[in-house]
């Protein structure tokens, strides 16, 4: 496909931080200065995870208010509907915006208001998940999943873990999750994006409906027909995981090898700004590197709508729209 089909494509994302993903344009209206690009991106020889998470202190600035948080998420739905995503998960860390003034129910209903106008203007469905962060204590994690899963369905569609992976093992969240299943609030975990396959196995045994990044099932083919036997989806980040040293080179990247083995993979951005991307540059970037072919492009945007946390009624549309059988 060119690049201008692939851009017109209807398209659905998965795996999207706020955070990571906002414009220029509004980070420049919330800081009142010009911001130069390296100030935001990372550069093509980016050597670690570390580094490429030096670039989210920018932009955690712009989300400290309610004003900002609402701005934050009109501006990443007019993003992505410049490219007809028409339905996309967004995910961030309400407690990172906490303040004094501003509680994690005020923070969750900014970015709601903001979505919500985003939707009406530009017409691109949304669903919010709502990340617990690794280095956060259980106490402060579980009042967030609590305070969440008031909104589900009401904008907000699932929960998250996020954060330093090699640092905080998923055996350490095991209760964590399994009260939040018991709470039946949906979750997809990161795993497997810097840290061992055990991080996927736990994730899974945990409930996690999907996995976040997955990198480490590598090599691991019984691992992958559980998986996909299970119909668990896999929100694959091509660019960002090249960029993060999730694996070493282009030609160790396994989109090729877990399509192959029948894993439900969706193809997501991660982090729109910080990577410099668009799900455009990402199926453009699949297309040269792997030869994924057009049905197979089709087949991972009806992977992302299968394995969304979207109500049945808008899955049914989102089938129609990306003009796919369900």
């Amino acid at each position: 496909m060119t690049i201008e089909q692939l851009k017109a494509l209807p398209k659905a994302e998965l795996h999207c931080h706020l955070d990571g993903s906002l414009s220029r344009e509004f980070m420049e209206s919330q800081l009142g200065r010009r911001v130069q690009p390296e100030e935001l991106s990372v550069s093509d020889d980016c050597t670690s995870l570390a580094e490429y998470l030096e670039k989210f202190s920018l932009p955690g600035q712009c989300i400290m208010d309610e004003k900002g948080l609402e701005a934050a998420g009109y501006d990443v739905l007019r993003t992505m509907s410049q490219e007809n995503v028409r339905y996309a998960e967004i995910r961030f860390a309400p407690l990172l915006s906490e303040t004094s003034g501003m509680n994690c129910r005020a923070v969750i209903e900014a970015v709601l208001k903001g979505l919500e106008r985003g939707r009406a203007d530009f017409g691109t469905e949304f669903g919010v998940i709502t990340c617990a962060m690794r280095h956060h204590s259980q106490e402060d994690n579980s009042r967030m999943i609590k305070t969440a899963r008031e909104y589900l369905g009401y904008g907000v569609c699932a929960a998250d873990l996020a954060g330093a992976e090699a640092a905080y093992p998923m055996a350490q969240f095991m209760e964590l999750f399994q009260n939040t299943r018991k709470l039946e609030m949906p979750f997809t975990l990161h795993a497997g994006e810097c840290g061992s396959v055990q991080n996927i196995v736990d994730a899974v045994k945990a409930g996690a409906g999907r996995i976040g990044h997955g990198i480490a099932m590598r090599g691991h083919y019984n691992i992958q027909k559980e998986l996909a036997d299970r119909g668990i989806g896999i929100e694959m980040c091509p660019i960002s995981n090249l960029q993060t040293k999730a694996v070493n080179s282009p030609s160790e990247y396994p989109i090729r090898e877990f399509l192959n083995t029948g894993l439900k993979v969706s193809i997501n951005t991660d982090n729109r700004t910080v990577s410099n991307t668009s799900l455009t540059k990402e199926l453009q970037f699949i297309q040269n590197t792997y030869g994924i072919q057009e049905e197979e492009i089709r087949l991972m945007m009806k992977n992302a709508v299968d394995t969304a946390f979207a109500t049945d009624e808008v899955k049914a549309r989102l089938y129609s729209e990306l003009g796919i059988k369900g």
